[in-house]
C-alpha cells in the first residue's frame, strides 16, 4: 500500500525550498536597494562617482536619436501589453494565482519606484556638490524589469530561455540608454532593477510552488544583456574620453549589464516550475 504522506513529503519539501530561496533573494535585493540608495544619494563620494559615471559615455546626434527612440517604446501602453501577455500565459497554464502574481509584480514595482523617487527619497546637498533633484530609481528601467519579472513567473520552462534572453536585452538596453541620454545616473538604473527583483522574489515567496531545476538561466541572461551593450556600441555609443576612457565607460555599462543578468537569472530561479 502506498503511503500518501510519503508521496506528499517531497512536494512539501520542494515548496519550502522555493520559498526559502525566494526569501533569501527578496532580502538580498532589498539590502541592495538600500545600499545603492545610501551610497548614491547620501554620501558625497557616492554622488560624485555616480555623476562621473553618467558622463563617461557619449553619443552623436544620430545615436542620441536612436537611443531616444528606444526609450520612446517604454510607455503605459507597453506595460498594458506585457501585463495582458503575462496574464494570458498564466491562464493558458491554468494558473490564476500566477496571473495575479504577475500583475502584482508589475503594479507593485512601478508604484514603489514612483513613491521612492517622488515622495520618500531626497538627494543630500553637499558643499561644492551638484544640486539636483532625486531621480532614483529609474522609472523607464522599472517598467521593463518588472515586465521581465512578471514573465518569468508565468512562463513555462521551455519559454524561459527566450524570456530571459530577450528580457535581459530589453532591460540592459533601456537602462544603459537612460544613462547615455543623460536621463539617469547608473545608480538609478541599478536601484530600479533591484526593486523589480525584490518584488518578483517577494511575490514568489507568497505564491510558493515546486522548486525548478537549473536551466542555464544566467547564461541566457548574460547573452541578452551583453548583446544590448554590443548594440549600443554598434549604433555609436563611445567613451567620452576616447580610448583613455574605455575601461571606465566599460565598467559603467558593464555594471548595468551584470546586475541585469544576475537579477534576471535570480528572477528565473525563484519562479515556480508549475
Amino acid at each position: 500500500m502506498t503511503d500518501t504522506g510519503t508521496i506528499r513529503e517531497p512536494q512539501a519539501r520542494a515548496t519550502t525550498s522555493v520559498r526559502s530561496r525566494a526569501l533569501f533573494v527578496t532580502l538580498l535585493a532589498a539590502i541592495g536597494v538600500a545600499g545603492v540608495t545610501a551610497a548614491a544619494l547620501w554620501t558625497a563620494g557616492g554622488q560624485d562617482l555616480d555623476q562621473s559615471a553618467m558622463n563617461t559615455v557619449t553619443a552623436g546626434r544620430d545615436t542620441q536619436l536612436a537611443v531616444l527612440s528606444v526609450l520612446g517604446y517604454v510607455s503605459i501602453a507597453a506595460v498594458a501589453i506585457v501585463a495582458a501577455v503575462a496574464v494570458l500565459l498564466a491562464l493558458l497554464r491554468g494558473e490564476v494565482r500566477l496571473a495575479v502574481a504577475a500583475l502584482v509584480v508589475i503594479g507593485g514595482a512601478n508604484l514603489t519606484t514612483q513613491v521612492l523617487k517622488h515622495v520618500v527619497l531626497e538627494r543630500a546637498e553637499f558643499a561644492g556638490g551638484i544640486v539636483a533633484h532625486n531621480s532614483l530609481p529609474s522609472g523607464h528601467t522599472t517598467v521593463i524589469a518588472a515586465a521581465l519579472g512578471a514573465l518569468c513567473l508565468v512562463s513555462p520552462a521551455w519559454l524561459r530561455p527566450v524570456v530571459l534572453t530577450a528580457g535581459s536585452f530589453a532591460v540592459a538596453l533601456t537602462g544603459a540608454s537612460t544613462v547615455v541620454a543623460g536621463w539617469h545616473r547608473p545608480a538609478d538604473v541599478l536601484a530600479a532593477v533591484l526593486v523589480c527583483l525584490a518584488w518578483t522574489a517577494g511575490t514568489a515567496l507568497v505564491v510558493g510552488g515546486a522548486v525548478r531545476r537549473a536551466t542555464g538561466g544566467l547564461t541566457f541572461a548574460v547573452l541578452g544583456s551583453g548583446a544590448a551593450l554590443i548594440f549600443l556600441i554598434v549604433i555609436g555609443v563611445r567613451p567620452t574620453d576616447g580610448w583613455d576612457g574605455f575601461l571606465v565607460s566599460g565598467a559603467v555599462l558593464g555594471s548595468v549589464a551584470l546586475v541585469t543578468a544576475v537579477s534576471a537569472a535570480l528572477m528565473d530561479r525563484v519562479s515556480p516550475s508549475r
